[in-house]
């Protein structure tokens, strides 16, 4: 097995190496796969505001957001985007898919995250030290790695596992056609029954 080259973080670290040094730096692109998305508020020139503030100053600068997640967001998370002109209309992309429980992070399709907290304040460690979750993550520059990561958010993201998913009549915005139904329909196997010569 080959070494990863990577950092281990929790709590409050992973909150500082993810949305303060990476996030916030970003050049090109983010992807952000999470079950869950809430209004996590960040701290940012010495006062705290929703991180859609930092995505609407990423999307200004040329950053191409993408959020894949498996729920209709918070009702905070929706007001606070329905204030930001920049990202409603288009400033960041977002897809629902059910099936989404995976948590990844790419930055610049050179840095990544991937471990067990949602892109929650609670699972970033983004809340005080009694509040915060017990999350687990690991950061990488390590492009097998982040090739793999991306690769399972693309075939999300484009619709690529949509057409055999057996949960698309609840999914509230399916990608991409449904699988074209056979026209033949497989049964049991007939034995012929061949007739004894007398």
């Amino acid at each position: 097995m080959r070494a990863i080259e990577a950092s281990l973080l929790q709590g409050r670290d992973l909150y500082r190496e993810v949305v303060l040094d990476k996030l916030a730096h970003a050049r090109e692109s983010i992807d952000i796969a999470t079950a869950n998305l809430k209004d996590m508020h960040i701290e940012q020139r010495g006062r705290f505001d929703s991180a859609l503030a930092l995505f609407s100053e990423l999307s200004a600068r040329g950053v191409a957001l993408r959020l894949l997640h498996a729920e209709l967001p918070s009702r905070p998370f929706r007001a606070s985007f329905e204030k930001r002109r920049r990202l409603t209309g288009g400033g960041v992309q977002l897809k629902i898919c059910p099936r989404v429980h995976f948590k990844s992070v790419v930055v610049d399709g050179a840095w990544a995250y991937f471990g067990s907290a949602n892109f929650t304040g609670a699972g970033l460690g983004a809340k005080s030290e009694g509040r915060r979750n017990f999350e687990l993550g690991l950061c990488t520059e390590d492009f097998e790695t982040i090739d793999r990561i991306s690769a399972l958010f693309e075939a999300v993201w484009s619709g690529a596992e949509c057409a055999a998913c057996k949960l698309r009549k609840i999914c509230p915005d399916p990608i991409g056609e449904a699988a074209p139904r056979s026209l033949v329909r497989l049964g049991h196997a007939r034995r012929l029954r061949v007739g004894r010569a007398g």
